[in-house]
């Protein structure tokens, strides 16, 4: 089978893609077609992962984690027992990568710890480079850092996204002159590792964020041996022509100063297509050298539908000693049309966006690289082609994705909110937009340098100076330009410097915040014309998941028009100021539905739009809003905190994907409600040509999609609903191809009123997980399939809750959705009494067995 198709070797790298059965003989084309795709993905994967290539390990395993501060790091390395001082405070086995807050940041009981926390672990170092040098190379941890070998400082780093490094070769060497090396550490090296995310104004980005400034060491950290002169990275400019040169920045602590550099550059299938040597006798304390300089006839050309990725391979030697450094390159070009749309290698393509904040359920900030894959999978196969990473330089991991996927990428870093700082603000500021195109430079799908975020947004100090503001943007931007003339630089939403930056997006929040959605197309265009380069960045609302609604826009009648489509101060809160859908809308799937769904048939008909990046694709955490109905948790995501799609996913993949796929709207909606006889929609989300819908086996006729048929692109049936069980389905076809959906529902036509009382059932057990729903009926036991009451799950006995996840169905503390709330819990097999009460109702109790 693996003779025959090669690519299936990869699939272990892939456990989500669900290809399992190792008996297939002869796998379909569609199937082919899916592991061709993880099988690129991985080749691009494991070569982007081989930078730094020789003698790299992951520290994943084998450290305890305190979440306070010591006394100092003696405490963290003393030994203890045997008339030493016994082991205190208590430290807990966890491994890497680990965020502080990955429970707190959404406990709706606490603030989130924002504080100093200790790592500690044993390292056995073996470096087979004479005079070598032993690195910790970290890719990311929140905010503040202090590395020890033993007692000894040996780095320190501010900055919660850039990656950096620690060279512990000296500390490492004196520890092992030391008794204790061999008496109490056995000949290991103990490291031990603060991290610190205390609130501080003179750091960014500011806690008045939108988003938990997280502590810990949220991302990989590496321990790396490498030779007396190694490539501390590559910097490599390519042209569309084919145009190629490689700089090597040199990591050469050991004063060598003679070398032989190699380097190679490999097509997209593997094959080398030219290398160059030098050999270098003087390097005379130089810290770039450049090594190569190619010339590609006819590049394969990066694109959104076709990331081409060659790869630079360059080696150093000295004497007996090679060190490979290995980056994946793209040729290509871009251009923002002045007062026009974006250009991708002389084509016209649509940048159809959305947003990433690194936070996932249970974890956080600690994303693992299968975690990351998964979620930027799910982003392509929606149909995405281009991504702000907000606010903050993000893994490496999801700029490879982006590489490999075909994913254009404006990153940006955290000056967000807050006003301006002092100087070592600033200093910070300028040293990670450095860090960040210097160590993401390579990446083809880059386009854009973001240098800041609403920062119109005052309130970290007493002075708010916007020619101060304008004055240090300036200076981003002149920065960013020396560094990477290739790029463009942009901000959003911030008025006062968009005559500053190359691309600039407004606030536009048609629909949620001001305004209604159907001026949508307006405001954009009025924006438009005030810059050279318009780029709409955040859009979209909030939904709570698993709540809908058969008067989704009722909100509308009371939300004032013509008077602007953007966010102002106090427009996030849920209470006072003027009617808004923010506040006064039902928070339904069913309207944030609706509001995307006119977006995107909008942008179809605005020939000068360069593109839009909806807000935001996951639901993520947030400390400054408790009050929603997932507390702690900004719900603007297509798909929840852990990655269920919510029913908007499915819009967007209507209008972008290419993969055929019919959705019926509702799969979570499990009663629908209204009078007997009363004709109801069913709308069905579709990239198909046609589309047929069945009622309970009977046919409600056939439509023709038409984008501009709002709503669901005229794939929408008006039927009648049997009173109780209902069956529907759809049949969808795309020239030869046929794709169908189902789902089932039950029809409640009785009325109800005010919800008076709650029942508690166990409705599934699976290795030893219950799911538990909650559901609200009035005083005549009448179901009450609008309710949105807050209800608090509890529990007593064996097991545990499965709780702070920041879900809908993972939350102690949330409001209803659709009359009901699910919670589960890992009974450990034992004695369970599960509890939910709910304000001015009787607590009820559920005995699990």
């Amino acid at each position: 089978m693996q003779e025959k198709y090669p690519e299936m070797r990869f699939l272990h790298h892939f456990p989500d893609c669900a290809v399992e059965n190792s008996s297939l003989s002869c796998p379909s084309d569609k199937l082919i077609m899916q592991i061709k795709k993880y099988f690129l993905l991985a080749v691009a994967l494991v070569g982007a992962c081989s930078t730094q290539a020789q003698q790299k390990t992951r520290l994943n395993n084998g450290w305890e984690f305190l979440r306070s501060d010591l006394g100092g790091v003696w405490e963290a390395v003393r030994p203890v027992g045997k008339g030493a001082p016994e082991a205190s405070p208590l430290w807990e086995t966890v491994s890497l990568p680990h965020c502080v807050n990955a429970n707190d940041c959404v406990d709706p009981d606490l603030n989130y710890y924002q504080g100093p926390a200790w790592y500690r672990t044993q390292l056995k170092i073996s470096n087979p480079y004479a005079n070598g040098r032993t690195l910790l190379h970290f890719e990311g941890a929140g905010q503040k850092t202090e590395v020890y070998v033993y007692t000894t400082k040996v780095g320190t780093h501010t900055g919660g996204y850039d990656e950096w490094t620690v060279d512990i070769t000296e500390a490492v060497a004196a520890f092992q002159k030391n008794p204790a090396y061999k008496q109490q550490f056995r000949e290991n090296i103990p490291v031990s590792i603060r991290t610190d995310n205390s609130r501080d104004l003179e750091m960014i980005p500011s806690s008045l964020s939108d988003f938990n400034v997280y502590g810990g060491i949220y991302r990989y950290l590496n321990l790396v041996y490498a030779p007396a002169l190694s490539i501390q990275r590559l910097k490599v400019v390519t042209e569309a022509a084919g145009n190629v040169a490689v700089e090597a920045f040199l990591y050469n602590k050991n004063g060598s100063n003679k070398a032989t550099f190699k380097t190679v550059l490999k097509d997209p299938a593997g094959k080398v297509v030219d290398q160059a040597s030098a050999e270098i006798d003087r390097l005379d304390g130089r810290a770039s050298i450049p090594v190569a300089a190619f010339k590609v006839k006819q590049p394969k050309l990066w694109s959104t539908a076709s990331p081409a990725l060659y790869t630079v391979e360059t080696s150093v030697t000295t004497g007996t000693d090679t060190y490979t450094q290995i980056e994946k390159i793209g040729f290509r070009s871009f251009e923002f049309k002045k007062q026009g749309p974006f250009f991708l290698n002389g084509q016209r393509l649509l940048l159809n966006g959305t947003h990433r904040h690194e936070d996932h359920a249970g974890v956080a900030a600690a994303m693992t690289d299968d975690m990351m894959r998964r979620e930027m999978i799910l982003m392509k196969d929606m149909g995405v082609n281009f991504i702000r990473l907000g606010h903050y330089q993000q893994s490496r991991t999801i700029l490879q994705l982006c590489d490999s996927l075909g994913i254009v990428v404006w990153e940006e870093i955290p000056w967000c909110r807050g006003g301006l700082g002092g100087k070592t603000y600033q200093e910070q500021a300028k040293r990670m937009l450095t860090n960040m195109i210097e160590q993401h430079h390579n990446h083809p799908s880059v386009i854009i340098w973001g240098l800041g975020n609403e920062n119109d947004w005052p309130g970290d100090f007493p002075e708010f100076d916007k020619e101060k503001i304008r004055t240090f943007m300036k200076e981003l931007n002149d920065l960013s330009h020396k560094l990477d003339p290739s790029r463009k630089t942009a901000i959003r939403r911030c008025d006062f410097c968009k005559d500053i930056v190359d691309v600039y997006s407004p606030s536009i929040w048609a629909g949620w915040y001001r305004g209604i959605y159907t001026e949508y197309k307006q405001t954009s265009e009025d924006e438009f014309k005030k810059v050279d380069r318009f780029l709409h960045v955040e859009w979209g609302g909030d939904s709570h998941a698993g709540r809908h609604s058969e008067t989704p826009d009722k909100a509308l009648q009371n939300i004032k028009t013509g008077n602007g489509t953007d966010e102002r101060a106090g427009d996030a809160s849920l209470y006072g100021g003027a009617a808004r859908v923010s506040k006064d809308g039902d928070w339904s799937e069913s309207y944030i539905c609706n509001l995307m769904d006119w977006h995107l048939k909008e942008q179809e008909t605005m020939p000068w739009l360069t593109g839009t990046a909806q807000w935001v694709f996951k639901d993520f955490s947030t400390p400054i809003r408790p009050d929603n109905p997932v507390p702690y948790m900004n719900q603007k995501g297509l798909v929840e905190r852990d990655l269920t799609p919510k029913d908007a996913y499915y819009v967007f993949q209507s209008y972008w994907a290419t993969k055929t796929m019919a959705r019926i709207y509702g799969h979570s909606w499990p009663v629908r409600w209204g009078s007997e006889g009363e004709s109801k929609m069913v709308k069905v989300y579709s990239n198909c040509e046609e589309a047929e819908l069945f009622v309970n086996g009977k046919s409600a006729g056939k439509k023709k999609r038409s984008s501009q048929d709002f709503p669901a692109a005229g794939l929408r049936w008006d039927v009648v609903f049997n009173k109780g069980k209902n069956e529907v389905k759809v049949v969808a076809r795309k020239g030869k191809e046929t794709v169908q959906d189902q789902v089932s529902f039950e029809y409640q036509t009785e009325k109800w009123s005010k919800p008076a009382k709650m029942t508690l059932q166990q409705i599934a057990l699976e290795n030893g997980i219950a799911t538990l729903e909650v559901k609200a009926f009035d005083s005549n036991n009448v179901y009450c399939p609008d309710a949105a009451n807050w209800v608090r799950f509890s529990l007593a006995g064996d097991g545990k809750l499965i709780d702070n996840q920041g879900t809908s169905s993972g939350s102690r503390f949330v409001q209803l959705y659709s009359g009901r709330a699910i919670i589960r819990i890992d009974t450990k097999n034992g004695k369970n009494v599960a509890a939910v009460k709910s304000e001015g109702m009787e607590t009820v109790t559920l005995s699990l067995k």
